[in-house]
């Protein structure tokens, strides 16, 4: 991303108000996801999800470009008493932070070079949780605009090297045409 990609975030960011409840696509999973070990929470903005998976016992390390949001997560982290690892990274040309972890996290943010990285950042049996609009949520909504979004049917093919759990194309209840997905990288896949 250029640095008028992060001065945009950074504006939007500091403009917003701040969401303080994690994902509820993230708590529907909460019973299938670790309570321990390393999660690595991409493109995770203010937050808001890192700082639940860290109330639940894991060492979270969340990944953003804006400075604003990492700021926010921040002070959300310490007054929610948990810890959390932040860090400026730009995913489209930064080394992501070394794995392996338990859980890997990325909410509403799509660059499909990034799915070829993720098996190598989870530990084997690590779990992947991934969720993004489709291009159906342009019969609703502007944004986001088409270049941010799946192609209908597209998540599934994007999932090489790990085990879907669950799978999901649809409306959701927040009016949203998303693709969601629960996957694993293989216990027995040792390639690195």
């Amino acid at each position: 991303m250029s640095q008028e990609d992060r001065q945009r975030w950074n504006d939007r960011y500091q403009q917003a108000s701040l969401p303080r409840e994690p994902s509820a696509f993230l708590r529907s999973l909460a019973d299938r996801l670790p309570r321990e070990g390393r999660a690595l929470d991409l493109a995770g903005g203010p937050g808001q999800d890192a700082c639940w998976l860290a109330r639940r016992g894991l060492d979270v390390t969340l990944v953003d470009i804006s400075d604003v949001a990492l700021a926010q997560a921040e002070i959300l982290a310490r007054d929610e008493g948990v810890s959390l690892t932040c860090l400026r990274l730009d995913l489209e040309s930064g080394a992501l932070p070394p794995g392996p972890f338990d859980l890997v996290v990325c909410l509403n943010y799509l660059w499909r070079p990034l799915f070829s990285a993720v098996p190598r950042l989870l530990a084997p049996g690590g779990l992947f949780v991934f969720a993004q609009p489709t291009r159906s949520n342009l019969q609703r909504h502007p944004h986001p605009s088409a270049r941010f979004l799946l192609d209908d049917g597209e998540l599934p093919t994007l999932l090489q090297g790990l085990q879907s759990l669950s799978f999901t194309e649809c409306w959701t209840n927040t009016a949203r045409h998303e693709a969601r997905v629960l996957a694993r990288r293989p216990v027995n896949d040792s390639q690195d």
